[in-house]
């Protein structure tokens, strides 16, 4: 008999979920089995991570039963972190984790364009323009040549309605892309891989003020009843798409479900409009391929015949129609339903298959202990035929054993690592992005979450006779007795890497100054020599720092004296370690939370390194963690003694310190501090200066902002997006821009991302603003930092992006903030 190899092995969908998939149960080995009967794709678009609509995924993926994708342009690196200290591309990846996680309870599918996240944009122009809109444009066509929608939904509409650039911008090429994918003339390299495709229809699942459902005026629409209940799940579809909202915790999505009746209504765009229902005019059965009717009757008779209590009785049909599936001629549904029908046969007969590694990190050339699980939980005849592991050096391990009813078949066995393999890296960080996009270098991984894990294991299993192939990847996996069993990917890390103490060393008055770093080691014993690389002018000592280790995971801490060079004000410090086998240059980055895997990322061991002339008056300064805060730290590096305050210390003697400041998004996240908001007040009062960074009205915060200062202000939503929009001094004399630090336009350049947002909108007349800003075309305005008197001492509120630029080494930002501190009583 032939092999058939599940579409696992071909699609990369498959390749992105981090568990073992959980077993079905018998409601939703039934739901399985009316989707095996539907033939038929939607693709959802919109910007961001947290933009989709996971309700009416949901509603696609679980009631309609058709493959549901939703296509992100970017994988929201420009957001904000309320969770955490990520930033810049290290959110982005955390966020594509988190809409990972959705998928897996709405059912549908992620992808993403090369489109870079650049932060707020006020244009739709603007965003195209920086994307490069027309290679963005080929990614959507790609997309929908592949994946092959019968509809696309668009969240957002192409205009200002949509209230962010990259809102609209994810409309305009959606619309283009639907008629560019049928063109053969239209990215004509592309169809040597895939073919045109003409989606049927285009729509706009349709909002209006604040996200609210009404009915659209003078419009052909669809009404889509998404409020349903699902007897055979237990549970609406409100209730599912809540929790798969849920899983945006880094942007503050945590959602309560509904329990009532829903409408979305999704306005005709393009294409054939639809009459009653969003599919009209499209066959979603086994019609539409040649050679499936055979499979459609088939399938109704296992339908009509399933038994909940014992569904391993649909097993020799679902093989049979497995092998009819396997038969077919090439098609984008062939697969997809091959995986599809394999998943419902092993839920059936409680197959349960799983190769996992003794550790979770290995380096190139190392040897790595494998354990295979081999579990067949019904009396079908099922035996392992052979297991095979591919990404590393081993010999086929042939197994040939029956599995009998309800007992573990284990395998304990080695495998090599090439001494070439590549380290584990998100494929769209392995080069510097272009300004815009990243730079994918290997187009087969386009549109994907991400690359495929290092090892895989191959199962050939026989069931009923029919050889079938199972591929998965290999995950460590370990048990943690306050959360239970949790997975990890398996890493192919360097063996030597070493992380800088900090990721910005600020040299004051071009003093030497001790440079710390950590190098890591991922062998059971390994030795190295560490250096520096230096820009011409800057020296260390020593020169080197030889290192040795003893076991995996060890750390050990190097130190240098580095000298910097007087005609560089500013340099990239490498780091280096060398031994026998090679040069290792990687630092490590660990982003962990629980409601996504653990992450590791190995960009290029460097620090920025800034020769700053900064003056600082008053030392001691309290610190109030924000949300992704790490102010904190750059204050340390100009020679401030910080203090975090928490809700208790908050409670002692405040006069000790010079100036408290308020982290960004503070009160939005901390309830403690609303209620000692007097205290604060009374510090100042008292003598002390407060500096509170930006805050938002989000409804996740209980401070009313018009009791942030001693006097009424409010906090509206103005920024300015343009990093390097000029900015007026309002009155070039006040203190705030003169002491300790004279303040000048230099000050403001090399800016990242945005000036500032959430600025200030009124504001009594008792404040000082300082600065005028604007992006282009619009009215200027004075909210981004204002200051005011109280008793002895000074409130100071800004919506200056400094939590950005201080980690991001923006020498203006370390002397302004001294100056903000440092407000003269």
């Amino acid at each position: 008999m032939k092999k058939i190899v599940l579409c696992i092995y071909l699609l990369f969908p498959a390749l992105v979920g981090l568990t073992q998939p959980r077993p079905l149960n018998s409601s939703e080995i039934y739901l399985g089995l009316q989707r095996l009967g539907t033939l038929g794709n939607a693709m959802y678009i919109a910007a961001h991570p947290d933009d989709e609509n996971t309700l009416l995924i949901t509603w696609l993926s679980k009631e309609k039963k058709v493959r549901t994708a939703y296509y992100a342009m970017t994988r929201g690196d420009g957001g904000q972190n309320l969770i955490g200290p990520e930033q810049d591309e290290y959110v982005g990846l955390l966020r594509t984790h988190e809409l990972l996680e959705a998928r897996k309870i709405d059912g549908g599918e992620q992808y993403f364009s090369r489109a870079v996240d650049f932060g707020f944009s006020k244009s739709t122009d603007e965003a195209l323009l920086l994307w490069g809109k027309e290679k963005i444009l080929e990614d959507l066509v790609y997309r929908i040549r592949k994946f092959r929608p019968d509809v696309m939904i668009n969240r957002f509409p192409p205009d200002a309605r949509a209230g962010h650039g990259h809102h609209s911008a994810s409309a305009v090429l959606s619309k283009e892309a639907f008629d560019a994918a049928g063109d053969p003339k239209r990215f004509p390299e592309q169809l040597k891989e895939v073919e045109v495709w003409q989606p049927k229809r285009l729509v706009w699942n349709t909002f209006g003020s604040g996200f609210t459902n009404t009915i659209p005026e003078g419009s052909s629409y669809v009404e889509i009843p998404l409020g349903e209940f699902n007897p055979i799940l237990g549970e609406a579809y409100t209730e599912i798409a809540a929790r798969a909202r849920s899983k945006h915790r880094s942007q503050g999505f945590g959602s309560a479900p509904t329990r009532s009746e829903r409408s979305d209504y999704l306005v005709h765009v393009k294409g054939e409009p639809a009459e009653k229902d969003i599919f009209d005019g499209i066959d979603l059965s086994w019609r539409r391929v040649d050679g499936g009717q055979k499979i459609a009757l088939l399938l109704e008779q296992v339908i009509q015949q399933y038994d909940f209590r014992k569904p391993s009785a649909s097993v020799p049909d679902l093989v049979k129609i497995y092998g009819f599936i396997a038969s077919l001629p090439e098609s984008v549904y062939k697969y997809e339903k091959l995986d599809e029908c394999r998943e419902l046969i092993f839920a059936c007969a409680g197959i349960y298959l799983e190769v996992n590694a003794a550790s979770n990190s290995i380096s190139p050339g190392q040897t790595l202990k494998l354990f295979s699980a081999a579990v067949n939980r019904s009396d079908l005849p099922v035996e392992l035929k052979e297991l095979k592991i591919s990404g590393a050096v081993t010999k086929d391990t042939l197994v040939a054993t029956r599995l009998t009813n309800n007992r573990n078949t284990e395998m304990v066995f080695d495998v090599t690592i090439p001494a070439d393999a590549e380290i584990t890296q998100p494929y769209w960080l392995k080069e510097s992005k272009e300004v815009g996009k990243y730079r994918v270098s290997d187009e087969k991984f386009r549109n994907q979450p991400m690359a495929p894990d290092a090892l895989w294991a191959e199962y050939t299993v026989s069931i009923l006779g029919e050889p079938i192939v199972y591929r998965h990847p290999v995950k460590y996996k370990y048990t943690e007795p306050s959360r239970g069993e949790i997975y990890k990917y398996v890493e192919i890390r360097p063996e030597i890497m070493l992380n800088f103490e900090q990721n910005v060393f600020i040299f004051t008055g071009g003093q030497s100054k001790t440079v710390g770093v950590v190098a890591k080691n991922n062998l059971a014993s390994n030795k190295a020599t560490v250096s520096l690389k230096l820009p011409a002018g800057w020296t260390c000592s020593p020169a080197s720092v030889d290192v040795e280790f003893s076991e995996k995971d060890q750390e050990k801490p190097v130190y240098f004296t580095v000298t910097p060079g007087k005609s560089t004000p500013e340099a990239v410090i490498g780091a280096v370690a060398v031994n026998a086998r090679g040069t290792y240059n990687h630092a490590w980055k660990h982003i962990a939370y629980e409601h996504i895997p653990e992450l590791n990322v190995f960009p290029k061991a460097a620090a920025k390194a800034i020769n700053l002339d900064v003056k600082i008056a008053g030392k001691k300064v309290g610190y109030i963690m924000g949300a992704g805060d790490e102010v904190a730290q750059s204050l340390m590096q100009i020679g401030y003694e910080v203090t975090f305050l928490d809700e208790n210390s908050i409670k002692g003697d405040l006069s000790r310190l010079d100036a408290i400041i308020i982290g960004v998004r503070a009160y939005n996240t901390k309830d403690w501090l609303t209620n000692s908001q007097k205290l604060l007040l009374e510090y100042v009062k008292n003598g002390g200066n407060l500096l509170v960074q930006y805050q938002t009205q989000a409804y996740y915060g209980r401070i009313k902002t018009n009791e942030l200062g001693p006097y009424p202000m409010t906090i509206g939503r103005g920024r300015v997006t343009e990093e390097d929009a000029a900015v007026r001094f309002v009155n070039p004399a006040d203190p705030v821009l003169n002491y300790p630090n004279r303040i000048t336009a230099r000050d403001f350049e090399g800016w990242v991302q945005e000036r500032g947002l959430y600025f200030a909108q009124e504001w009594s007349d008792k404040y000082t603003t300082v600065l005028a800003m604007k992006d282009q075309g619009e009215t200027e305005q004075e909210g981004s930092l204002l200051y005011t008197h109280y008793g002895k001492g000074n409130f100071v509120f800004t919506g200056l992006s400094l939590f950005r630029q201080l980690p991001a080494g923006v020498p203006g930002a370390y002397r302004l903030i001294a100056n903000l501190i440092s407000v003269k009583k």
